[in-house]
C-alpha cells in the first residue's frame, strides 16, 4: 500500500523472491556484474545458521522466501529474519504464559497476508510444545490458499487459515466469537484501520494477549487537517509531515489507552532499531483486570484537549455521546466511572 507523503510503498509480505534474495553481484567500474568470491558465498550460509532460533528451520523461511533455495541471505533478508526474530522473541513469554494456563491456546494472526507471522509462530512457539493451535485470518482467497499449501507441505497440523475479513468474525459487544476461544490476536503491519479491526477482535473475544506492530495511519490525521489554527496546539498539526507523524503517534497512544481501559496492561516498545524498520512501534497487552476507570480517564482528558478525533476504534469499544461525535450507545458503568476501582479478573 502506498505510505503517504511520497514516502515510497511497504511491501506486503516478507516474500522478498530468490532473484531479489541471491545478493552475490558486485559492480565493476564498466558497469557489468562479477560474481562473489566463494569466501563470501560461504559467509552469507553462515550468516544464516547464526541468524536461526530455536527450533527455526530453514525449509519455513524458504517457503517465505526469505531466504533462497540454496540458504543465502542478502542484506534486506538478513534485515528481516532480525525483525522475525526478535519478535518471536517479544512475544515468547506471553505465549508461554498461555501454554501455561490453557491446554490448547488459539491464537489469531488478523489480517494475515501471507501468513507468514502465523506459520513462524506455530513453528517456533507451539510445535515444540505439541499444542495450540494458530488461526490466520484473510480476506484474499490466493494468499489464504498459499498459506494453506505452505502449512501442509510442513506438516502444520495446528495451522488454519480462514478466508474472511476480520470484521466479519468480530463479535457484537456481549456476544461470543464464532470462532470459539481466542487466546491471543497478533496483528503485523496490518493497514490503518486494520491494527484496530485486531484489537477490536481481541477485546470482544476475550483475548488474553494483544500485540500489534501498526503500519501506514491515516485515519487521525485526516480528521486533524482543515482544523483551525488558531489554538496553541495546532501549529503541531499545521505541516503535512508533522500532521501525518502526530495522526499515527496520537493513534497508538489512543490505542494503548483503550487497551489499558478495558483492563490490560501494555506495553509499548521499539520492535527493532529504526535501521530495519520505520513502522516500528510493538503494542503488547496482557489482560489483568476487568476495566481500568484511570486509564479511561486519562483518555478522555487527552480528548478534550484535542480537535474532535471520531476514530473508528472509539466508536468501537468507548462508545459515549458527546462532542467527539462517537457512534453507539452510551458507556456501561463500570467504564463511565473515571473513579472506579480496579476490579482483577
Amino acid at each position: 500500500m502506498p505510505r503517504r507523503g511520497g514516502r515510497g510503498t511497504r511491501p506486503a509480505s516478507p516474500d522478498l523472491g530468490d532473484g531479489a534474495a541471491s545478493g552475490a553481484g558486485e559492480r565493476s567500474s564498466r558497469g557489468a556484474t562479477s560474481v562473489a568470491p566463494p569466501a563470501r558465498q560461504k559467509l552469507k550460509a553462515g550468516l544464516l545458521l547464526r541468524e536461526l532460533g530455536p527450533g527455526q528451520s530453514p525449509a519455513l523461511l524458504r517457503e517465505l522466501h526469505i531466504v533462497t533455495r540454496g540458504g543465502e541471505l542478502n542484506a534486506d533478508a538478513l534485515r528481516k529474519l532480525k525483525q522475525i526474530n526478535h519478535l518471536l522473541r517479544l512475544l515468547a513469554p506471553g505465549i508461554e504464559g498461555l501454554l501455561q494456563r490453557h491446554e490448547a491456546p488459539v491464537l489469531v494472526d488478523a489480517g494475515a497476508g501471507n501468513a507468514w507471522l502465523g506459520l513462524l509462530v506455530h513453528e517456533a512457539l507451539l510445535r515444540p510444545a505439541g499444542r495450540g493451535k494458530v488461526v490466520a485470518i484473510e480476506r484474499r482467497a490466493d494468499l489464504v490458499e498459499r498459506s494453506r499449501q505452505r502449512a501442509q507441505q510442513l506438516g502444520m497440523a495446528a495451522f488454519e487459515a480462514i478466508h474472511a475479513s476480520v470484521a466479519d468474525l468480530t463479535p457484537a459487544a456481549g456476544e461470543a466469537s464464532s470462532l470459539g476461544d481466542v487466546h491471543a490476536v497478533l496483528a503485523l503491519h496490518a493497514c490503518d484501520r486494520a491494527t484496530d479491526e485486531a484489537i477490536v477482535l481481541g477485546v470482544r473475544a476475550g483475548a488474553e494477549l494483544i500485540a500489534v506492530v501498526p503500519c501506514c495511519q491515516a485515519e487521525a490525521a485526516a480528521c486533524l487537517e482543515g482544523r483551525a489554527l488558531d489554538g496553541t496546539l495546532s501549529p503541531l498539526w499545521r505541516h503535512p509531515l508533522h500532521r501525518r507523524e502526530l495522526g499515527a503517534h496520537l493513534t497508538n497512544v489512543i490505542r494503548a489507552l483503550v487497551l489499558e481501559a478495558h483492563g490490560y496492561r501494555v506495553r509499548v516498545t521499539e520492535l527493532v532499531g529504526w535501521e530495519h524498520s520505520l513502522k516500528n512501534e510493538l503494542i503488547v497487552a496482557e489482560r489483568h483486570q476487568r476495566q481500568n476507570g484511570l486509564a479511561l480517564a486519562q483518555l478522555r482528558r487527552l480528548l478534550a484537549d484535542l480537535p474532535p478525533l471520531p476514530l473508528w476504534l472509539l466508536g468501537e469499544l468507548m462508545p459515549t455521546r458527546d462532542d467527539h461525535g462517537f457512534a453507539g450507545p452510551a458507556p456501561d458503568d463500570a467504564l463511565a466511572d473515571p473513579v472506579a476501582p480496579v476490579a482483577p479478573v
